[in-house]
């Protein structure tokens, strides 16, 4: 079973403060450091730490021969990514003394899809694949379409949630993973006591993945609802511990694995994630995962 991630590419700039900058504001930062990311090609990478299977599509400028090197290195295959005449996504990223981070993006190539580009790029794949999609790219609605045509699995971390989110096919989603913010966008913005329960009414034939951060993840799965609590650790930067969770619990349940077991080492895949800066170099290998899980006394899938 191959994964394809229709994401973004981008190069991270991140700057690290005591505090985040207020408006009007300007105050000097700690440190600044260069990064491959954005959060496709965070998934990717994560995917392929996992062991899983994963092919990249999307786009760079001429400026992002660093991002398809990336790939490379990581075991991710790249030959559907494509190479635009205008400059790569790039994001700006404060972070600051807790690990907390905020972020602005600049599209660049990652809006710049056609649909016969998307087209070419799912003739290569059938119904026995999964198709993995952020928000992070355009023609997202017209890939769900299309992917769905074929029959494949169709995975969706909504991310950055945006109001565009909610005219997308939706009904053609089979699994959403997402947080608490993105989980409230996905309602139209009505609060609840369980959003959980509210998007599996809305969406019944869908899996829930709804991540909660310090308080761990829980999932909605036909008419099972399985609670997963997060591992305890000091947060240095959280900037891809959702993106990690995403790449270790999809790259799990791709194997076949139990729900459970997937939770549990995209949990624990994300705590080793936040120990670390970056995007990309804070993502962890399986063995350490493992390594971590069996500190912790959690049984593996294989033992």
């Amino acid at each position: 079973m191959a994964i394809l991630n229709f994401g973004s590419l981008n190069i991270d700039h991140v700057y690290s403060f005591t505090r985040f900058v207020r408006p009007g504001e300007t105050i000097s930062c700690t440190d600044y450091q260069r990064f491959a990311g954005g959060k496709g090609l965070n998934q990717s990478v994560a995917l392929a730490a996992a062991d899983a299977t994963v092919f990249h599509a999307g786009k760079v400028g001429p400026d992002g021969e660093q991002l398809l090197a990336v790939l490379k290195e990581h075991g991710v295959d790249s030959r559907f990514v494509a190479v635009d005449t205008i400059p790569s996504g790039h994001a700006i990223i404060q972070v600051d003394a807790e690990g907390e981070n905020s972020i602005f993006l600049y599209p660049g190539a990652n809006h710049a899809i056609h649909h016969d580009e998307v087209s070419s790029v799912l003739k290569h794949f059938d119904k026995d694949d999964i198709v993995l999609l952020q928000n992070e790219v355009n023609a997202t609605d017209y890939i769900i379409r299309e992917a769905a045509a074929k029959g494949m699995t169709i995975v969706f971390n909504p991310a950055p949630m945006t109001p565009e989110v909610l005219s997308y096919p939706l009904e053609c989603i089979d699994c959403f993973i997402l947080n608490e913010t993105e989980a409230q966008g996905m309602s139209g913005g009505i609060h609840s006591d369980n959003i959980l329960e509210d998007l599996h009414a809305r969406f019944p034939h869908a899996t829930i993945v709804l991540t909660l951060g310090k308080r761990g993840v829980v999932i909605a799965e036909g008419s099972e609802v399985i609670e997963v609590p997060a591992f305890p650790v000091q947060a240095v930067d959280t900037t891809a511990a959702g993106d990690t969770f995403v790449g270790y619990f999809l790259a799990e349940k791709s194997h076949g694995r139990s729900t459970t077991s997937a939770l549990q080492i995209g949990c624990a895949a994300s705590a080793l994630c936040v120990g670390k800066t970056g995007a990309v170099p804070s993502i962890p290998q399986r063995a350490d995962v493992e390594a971590f899980l069996r500190l912790h006394g959690t049984m593996l899938p294989c033992e």
